[in-house]
């Protein structure tokens, strides 16, 4: 097989700032991201979809293993979808926490409240269901597609999913990641090609006015942070 050709390179466009703007910019960021909630209680106020493009836009400039980008957003708007979203979603979550769930499983979602009753999958304006693509295709220089190995997809993913968390807060939108398991209805439901493996299913909107969240902390810097 022959070595695809190098990429051309070219200067980056960067700018060193001052060092205080730098803590400015630090500062706002995470005080920003400590307010970010998941949140289960949606209104069903209308959000514009360039809102939700905007975000994905961000979220597609993730790092990627060799920069094949295996990632596809798709953005549910439509009602009556949503609600076989929905169905299909409570059915393994029923199963699931009726017999899947170990026990360890369910004390460990015991104090967040949650079950599965997933009505925020039909009240969300928007669901965003990523999917990881797991393999690609490539054509070579006579016509003939073939399949390309995707390095780190799963890696890849969840950072580009990070990054459409960050957007849509920023953006002054509530989300949710969902991850109902085994997740194959969605490919099925969305018709997506087979190299491609649903991930997670982001619920997006408004909270609704009334909308409460667990009093849940954090873990103090000095349980996560490290320095050598």
């Amino acid at each position: 097989m022959p070595t695809p050709p190098r990429y051309p390179f070219r200067p980056l466009h960067w700018r060193r700032l001052a060092l205080e703007a730098q803590r400015e910019r630090a500062q706002a960021f995470a005080d920003a991201m400590a307010q970010r909630r998941s949140v289960r209680q949606f209104s069903r106020d209308p959000v514009p979809f360039e809102l939700i493009e905007l975000a994905i836009r961000a979220a597609a400039t993730a790092p990627s293993g060799a920069n094949q980008q295996p990632w596809t957003f798709v953005a549910v708007g439509d009602p009556t979808l949503k609600a076989r979203i929905r169905a299909a979603a409570e059915a393994e979550e029923r199963e699931s926490y009726a017999h899947r769930m170990a026990p360890e499983w369910l004390e460990a979602l015991a104090p967040l409240g949650t079950d599965w009753h997933k009505p925020h999958m039909e009240d969300a304006p928007w669901l965003i269901v990523v999917f990881e693509q797991v393999t690609g295709r490539a054509t070579d220089e006579s016509g003939r597609s073939r399949r390309v190995k995707h390095y780190y997809p799963k890696e890849s993913v969840g950072i580009a999913v990070g990054l459409l968390l960050a957007a849509l807060h920023t953006a002054g939108l509530a989300t949710l990641v969902h991850t109902p398991s085994p997740m194959k209805f969605l490919q099925e439901l969305l018709e997506r090609p087979t190299n491609e493996r649903a991930f997670c299913v982001i619920p997006v909107g408004y909270p609704a006015p009334d909308a409460q969240v667990p009093d849940i902390p954090k873990k103090p810097l000095g349980d996560v942070l490290v320095r050598k």
